[in-house]
């Protein structure tokens, strides 16, 4: 069973387990948002627990 291609890219685990993630909205038309906003976008977050049982099947090979 091959990991997912995508997801590999977009997530990662942190030291505990838990699943890091990067925030949408960040990537164009940026003119319009706010300096705080942007940088708020810029911090990861977790994968929130709903979804971590698929995420975390789509990263183990």
């Amino acid at each position: 069973m091959k990991t997912n291609s995508s997801a590999k890219k977009r997530f990662s685990f942190t030291g505990t387990g838990k699943i890091k993630r990067k925030h949408a909205y960040k990537s164009h038309i940026l003119t319009k948002m706010s300096k705080k906003r942007k940088r708020n976008l810029t911090h990861t977050g977790t994968v929130d627990p709903a979804d971590h049982d698929r995420v975390a099947r789509m990263l183990v090979a």
